[in-house]
């Protein structure tokens, strides 16, 4: 099966993945897969999941038993008042 190809119409961004694959001896889709997943970071303001969760342990240190924390908060409806 033919792998998914991406298409490019800037020649500028062509000649760069390109400049940037041979100086880096990867193939062109590595370059471009890298640079896509840099930007996503940088751009997106999206952190990978693994950094997220080391910082989330880092700052809470202890797991938390959430159905504690609800079962303590939970206080029955009184109704609709009529």
């Amino acid at each position: 099966m033919a792998e998914p190809q991406l298409s490019v119409r800037s020649a500028k961004a062509r000649d760069l993945a390109h400049r940037l694959a041979r100086r880096e001896n990867r193939s062109i889709a590595d370059v471009v897969e890298r640079a896509l997943e840099s930007y996503e970071v940088s751009e997106a303001g999206r952190e990978p999941a693994a950094a997220f969760y080391a910082r989330l342990s880092a700052n809470c240190g202890t797991d938390v038993d959430l159905e504690s924390i609800i079962r303590a908060a939970r206080r029955p409806h009184d109704g609709l008042d009529l």
